[in-house]
């Protein structure tokens, strides 16, 4: 890992601009299969928003379901635990089952009391995520010239 201590990001020179981030990835790729020192470049996003995209409704039968979903990961962990401690080989598929099954219970009991305890105030399921509107390629000064010629070859690729 480089511990390049060069100037903030936002104070770099502007090598690339790309719409998505995956391009902005792309163009830091070709950078590094290129050879050139990608640890001097930084990707920075500008206008930055946040989209949450609704899932669907959240009732009390999904909210029990992903309680039960839950609760039985966190069962079967309890089980493997108990199972440390046992020394009889046939103890560990009950306690395993038993640790999933009861904590998939109480998952969904849990699970259905939050959202009943909700009143309706968010009765969906939702996924949030940040977005920009634009990715920058910035690198250090002493580069920047020789990265913005080396993604000129990328943009010809492309087209």
């Amino acid at each position: 890992m480089s511990t390049h201590a060069g100037p903030p990001a936002t104070e770099r020179p502007v090598v690339g601009s790309y719409d998505t981030y995956a391009a902005a990835q792309r163009a830091v790729d070709f950078l590094s299969d290129d050879k050139f020192p990608v640890e001097r470049t930084a990707i920075i996003g500008s206008d930055l928003k946040m989209v949450e995209t609704v899932l669907g409704r959240l009732t009390v039968g999904r909210a029990a379901m992903a309680g039960a979903g839950s609760g039985a990961w966190f069962g079967l962990l309890v089980g493997l635990l108990l199972t440390l401690f046992t020394r009889n080989h046939s103890e560990v598929f009950p306690l395993l089952l038993g640790g999933v099954v009861f904590g998939a219970a109480f998952g969904a009991i849990f699970g259905a009391i939050a959202q009943a305890l909700t009143g309706g105030r968010r009765d969906f399921t939702s996924r949030s995520q940040i977005v920009a509107s634009r990715y920058d390629v910035v690198a250090d000064a002493e580069v920047a010239e020789d990265a913005k010629n080396r993604l000129i070859k990328l943009s010809w690729r492309e087209d």
